[in-house]
């Protein structure tokens, strides 16, 4: 029986309306695990009208039979708690009660609501993202987070960091290490071999040196370097017409923006946060807390949806 596990978030954005809407697509031979409060849970069923059973637990080996389940650790001190330090302190609970799960084996895949790092961090979360925090709970140097969707899927070489520090962590070494390990992650997950399109860095890929030097001190050279030894590479590409034509099977990006934005514009109700480079699948959908719009059944499931189904097809695999 595989068995899926998803994280409440910040419960003051959209991850528990996200989780309560999701329910009604949730398969009957599979069992999901709520990591988070059953007070916010059953508020947002009654402000959404939303009804499906599930049954609480304290530990995943209770569960013997397909169904939904609920981990509820009684952080919150209310049941629809605002922007705050009580939020980020939920948001972290349950994220660390979801992964030691998944760590041991307990759980087949996770999916994680979206979580807000200001709040976070003031709770005592120290990581960049919860995509950092996974690769330390599962003691791995190399990952990676793929933006995923049908018609694009990107890698972005740098993640969370500011523009600034970009230029000095653009190194060859570092770019074969994280174009094997997509290679690796996708031929495991997926059963392909992927071709990957490298971006420059800089406008039209630094015009042979001519807008910046790291193009061809550090990419180029890594692109040919991975040629020789057998992988699908094209680079690198200039960044402001790369994604005019959908060639390659993943593009790996430089930095956030540069993978994120066309990302976002091409695929955003389908797109999917999927880590690579870790022992279970993680999935999540592409967008953030959204407060403005929270508690008010109008985001957008598509991203949601999409997370939850990649999360069972890879999650499938896995247990098999």
């Amino acid at each position: 029986m595989v068995k899926i596990g998803i994280t409440i978030g910040d419960p003051a954005g959209v991850g528990p309306e996200l989780i309560v809407r999701l329910s009604r697509y949730f398969d009957p031979q599979k069992a999901y695990i709520i990591y988070g409060e059953k007070k916010i849970i059953q508020a947002v069923k009654r402000e959404l009208s939303v009804d499906f059973e599930f049954s609480e637990i304290y530990t995943v080996e209770e569960i013997k039979s397909p169904g939904v389940y609920i981990a509820d650790l009684n952080i919150s001190e209310t049941d629809r708690p605002l922007p705050s330090l009580t939020s980020g302190k939920v948001a972290v609970a349950y994220l660390g009660r979801a992964v030691v799960d998944a760590v041991y084996g307990k759980i087949h895949g996770l999916l994680t609501m979206p979580i807000n790092k200001f709040w976070a961090k003031l709770a005592g979360f120290s990581y960049e993202g919860q995509t950092e925090f996974l690769a330390q709970a599962c003691n791995v140097r190399e990952y990676a987070m793929l933006m995923y969707s049908e018609k694009l899927r990107v890698v972005p070489f740098t993640t969370h960091i500011p523009l600034r520090e970009v230029p000095e962590r653009i190194r060859k070494d570092d770019i074969l290490k994280k174009v094997k390990l997509i290679d690796r992650e996708f031929k495991r997950l997926f059963g392909l071999e992927p071709v990957v399109g490298i971006l420059g860095l800089n406008p039209h890929a630094g015009d042979m040196g001519a807008i910046g030097e790291e193009d061809m001190k550090e990419i180029a050279p890594a692109v040919e370097a991975l040629k020789e030894e057998g992988y699908k590479v094209e680079g690198p590409l200039s960044p402001d017409s790369a994604f005019l034509n959908i060639n390659y099977d993943v593009y790996l990006c430089m930095y956030h923006d540069q993978g994120l934005i066309p990302f976002k514009m091409l695929a955003f109700r389908e797109g999917v946060n999927l880590t690579l480079g870790i022992p279970f699948v993680r999935t999540s959908p592409d967008h953030g807390v959204a407060y403005d719009i929270a508690w008010k059944d109008i985001a957008d499931e598509g991203p949601s949806l999409s997370a939850l189904r990649l999360c069972e097809r890879l999650a499938e695999k896995v247990w098999e």
